[in-house]
């Protein structure tokens, strides 16, 4: 049975799991009944981190115009544009030994396409969640509801899975950004 994790809480992954080495970062979330005469897009991304917490270079963001970073280690398996159905929306695949000595921590985030546009938010949004499972025989590990206490955010960064003594671990985030993809982009050093 899968852990239920809170906000803030850390958990093993490899150590407590020690044949984990791919996994799925699954991503879903509902809309509230509202019509404001646009779809919502919610877009997964992940930001591959330095130990100053900054993308080196551009390819180290995966997301629905980079569906793989080039050491193989993180992959998109895909933009879902309606986020329509049970289950996961959007996916990332963590290869963890083919991830790039240089990187500290993979930020998994959650964007809305278009949000200042559309006037969509996550306050909007309801059944965020984000659940780790072993790609090998797809056993839910772990997983981390967001709750509702979003209002005005346009991105959400959800998780984030970091080394720590040779192992890698989980941290459940939650922590929401006004101005998109953009600003999201700004605070791991990215140039927009």
């Amino acid at each position: 049975m899968a852990v239920q994790l809170s906000k803030g809480q850390r958990i093993d992954l490899t150590k407590s799991n020690p044949g984990l080495t791919k996994a799925i970062i699954g991503l879903g979330w509902d809309i509230n009944k509202y019509h404001g005469g646009d779809d919502f897009d919610l877009d997964a991304s992940a930001f591959l981190v330095n130990e100053q917490g900054k993308c080196e270079h551009d390819q180290d963001f995966v997301f629905y115009n980079n569906l793989e970073h080039p050491s193989g280690g993180v992959l998109h398996t895909g933009d879902n544009r309606t986020g329509e159905g049970e289950g996961d929306d959007e996916q990332l695949v963590v290869e963890f030994s083919k991830v790039p000595s240089h990187v500290d921590k993979i930020g998994i985030a959650v964007t809305i396409h278009e949000a200042e546009a559309r006037s969509q938010n996550f306050g909007q949004v309801s059944n965020a969640f984000v659940r780790l499972a072993d790609e090998a025989s797809h056993e839910e590990l772990l997983r981390f509801d967001l709750g509702e206490d979003f209002s005005i955010e346009t991105a959400v960064v959800v998780c984030e899975l970091y080394r720590h003594n040779g192992e890698w671990k989980f941290n459940a985030i939650g922590s929401g950004f006004s101005g998109g993809l953009a600003s999201l982009c700004r605070n791991y050093g990215l140039e927009v």
